[in-house]
């Protein structure tokens, strides 16, 4: 395994690294999918020991590997953790679950609510075994109210939030937004909660559940566009594609170039002000019906005909280069190839090209959590099925080889 990585932010030149600030934490990783292998990415970035446990097929999102896309997005929320299986439907499977737990700080899921309790194995069970537990829940719509035990992805997330009433444009039917943004909305808002457990943990000895909705996790961002149902008294607001959802800033949307599209944006005067010097126009900071953000407001169609008149006569990243130098904020609507290849994600180590196992060299992501005078951890790719069971088990538990070898005989791995 190779990687290209670049250092962690350290307190002075040539002082000795701190340890992460999770080292010395054991979690085990239940999560499935997106939402709780996030969050366990999160912590085993920041130094804990992720052991995740699948079932000995394997977790959904690693079966997807089979068809599709599936095996990139694994290997993107599975690095440097332990690969266990463990057989949850079998008595055997959930004492050795139970042992784990004795030697664990935190437990992650995000099961439909209920199922570990099904099992035998859920918070109050596990919080016999060991007193300083945190237990992590993630769900769609929490562990209590009416919605409870409705079926909940991030596709299902998006439409009872509002999000795809609020994605596309007026003319059209709702959209759904294109990254799984319920699914890592919720998995950050997991890891900001195990976290504030770990610290309460520290001061009072006493672990605990934390839970998060995804319906919960989602309904600030949806701020702009609920200013606008507001402000409108109740009425509900069309799609605004590229314009803003609350529909309170102008010019702020996507416009043409010669060769592709350049997302502006101005917040206040003094944006408006160089997008004008830029674009040669600073007349039309005299014209009354552009005095003002409100002003532009009432005439937004006007002002997004000037713009695009100006980016049309344009190569996209000359444009760029253009409205940069004016201090504009904007950005070229980049594809995901030239995504993958960011120099600047490179640079800062945020990107890194990496050469996995079954999937030869692919770029994955490093943690977007950056810990002062602590080295980044170089990315350790995802193992294969299993890979690291009878290290755990054996090692870390103590068992011998004929007892492993025995409960593999009988489907517990």
């Amino acid at each position: 395994m190779t990687t290209d990585t670049a250092p962690g932010p350290d307190a002075e030149a040539g002082a000795p690294p701190r340890p992460l600030p999770l080292a010395g934490v054991v979690v085990l990783d239940l999560g499935q999918i997106y939402n709780g292998p996030y969050c366990g990415f999160l912590l085993a970035m920041a130094g804990a020991e992720v052991i995740k446990i699948e079932p000995p097929g394997g977790e959904h999102l690693r079966r997807r590997g089979t068809v599709g896309g599936g095996a990139l997005p694994f290997a993107m929320l599975n690095s440097n953790k332990r690969c266990v299986t463990l057989n949850l439907k079998t008595e055997e499977g959930r004492g050795l679950l139970r042992q784990l737990v004795r030697r664990a700080d935190v437990l992650l899921e995000n099961f439909a609510p209920g199922t570990m309790d099904r099992l035998g194995v859920g918070f109050e069970a596990l919080r016999e075994v060991n007193p300083r537990l945190v237990y992590a829940q993630g769900s769609g719509y929490g562990l209590t109210g009416p919605n409870r035990d409705k079926p909940a992805m991030d596709l299902t997330v998006q439409a009872m939030t509002g999000v795809m009433s609020i994605t596309g444009f007026p003319d059209r039917p709702p959209v759904k937004a294109g990254p799984a943004l319920c699914d890592f909305l919720g998995g950050v808002h997991l890891y900001a909660a195990l976290m504030t457990a770990l610290f309460d943990r520290e001061r009072t000895g006493q672990g605990r559940l934390v839970e998060v909705a995804m319906q919960e996790a989602v309904y600030p961002a949806l701020s702009s566009s609920l200013g606008l149902w507001y402000s409108s008294g109740g009425g509900v607001p069309s799609r605004t594609g590229n314009m803003h959802g609350g529909l309170a800033e102008c010019p702020y949307n996507v416009y043409p170039t010669s060769d592709g599209h350049i997302a502006i944006i101005c917040v206040g005067e003094t944006h408006w002000q160089s997008l004008l010097t830029a674009m040669g126009r600073e007349e039309l900071a005299a014209e009354t019906r552009f005095a003002t953000l409100k002003q532009r407001v009432d005439n937004m169609a006007e002002v997004d005909a000037l713009v695009s008149a100006f980016t049309a006569g344009f190569t996209r990243d000359a444009l760029h280069d253009l409205l940069v130098r004016h201090r504009v904020p904007c950005a070229p609507v980049r594809d995901l190839g030239e995504v993958v290849a960011d120099a600047h994600m490179h640079a800062r180590g945020a990107l890194q090209w990496v050469e996995h196992p079954a999937l030869g060299r692919v770029v994955l992501p490093h943690s977007p959590l950056r810990f002062e005078g602590s080295a980044a951890l170089p990315i350790d790719p995802n193992g294969d099925i299993g890979r690291d069971t009878e290290a755990v088990m054996g090692g870390w538990l103590g068992l011998s080889a004929e007892e492993l070898s025995q409960l593999k005989s009988r489907g517990v791995f």
